[in-house]
């Protein structure tokens, strides 16, 4: 997900001056954005070699590390920000990668297809799995472990102690407010932790 309006919906999110961590990052391209435009500093986490490659020609400072081994290596509230944007989908351990999320930062950002889009449940209805730009794979061969769906991950964070502080889809770079459980292809979620980390 690195198109202009994406990418600028998502920055709007993240206060300026941040410190962030982006899981997932790719080629360094949001994190980038954020660099440039919002006064940001961080890290990004990635694990493909030619995206560390990409990161670190783009100026990002990256770490290589295999997301389903956890984020042990940071204290709480590391970091102002943490996005896992495009990244839910491909975790195995998704739940402990949230509560992680919010653990390392004061505020995490969360955005993945949303499975609930009208055109998906559409294609379910004719009895095929669903073919679209923001699920672009067929069955047998997406790098998707999982799909979700706004409602899902509403429940989600309640059952792990997370408290949404805002959440709407996005479609074709427009942001969507109104049901966008069924109009938009992409979830996005702001979220935190609602107990604070025990002192040290």
């Amino acid at each position: 997900m690195s198109d202009q309006a994406t990418m600028q919906s998502i920055a709007r999110l993240v206060p300026q001056g941040s410190r962030v961590l982006d899981l997932g990052c790719g080629d360094g391209a949001l994190i980038d954005y954020l660099q440039r435009e919002r006064g940001c500093t961080g890290y990004g986490i990635e694990l493909a070699d030619a995206n560390v490659l990409a990161c670190m020609q783009r100026g990002v400072n990256v770490i290589q590390l295999n997301l389903d081994e956890g984020l042990s290596m940071f204290d709480d509230n590391s970091f102002d920000v943490v996005l896992q944007i495009d990244t839910l989908q491909h975790l195995r351990n998704t739940e402990t990668m949230l509560v992680e999320t919010a653990r390392v930062g004061h505020t995490g950002i969360v955005a993945f297809p949303n499975f609930a889009h009208w055109p998906n449940r559409l294609s379910i209805l004719r009895g095929r799995m669903p073919v679209t730009r923001r699920l672009p794979y067929q069955w047998y061969d997406t790098p998707n472990i999982r799909v979700g769906t706004f409602k899902d991950f509403e429940v989600l964070a309640k059952r792990n102690n997370l408290r949404i502080l805002d959440a709407f889809g996005l479609q074709e770079g427009r942001e969507i407010r109104t049901l966008p459980n069924v109009r938009a292809g992409t979830a996005v979620f702001r979220m935190e932790r609602l107990t604070s980390p025990k002192a040290a």
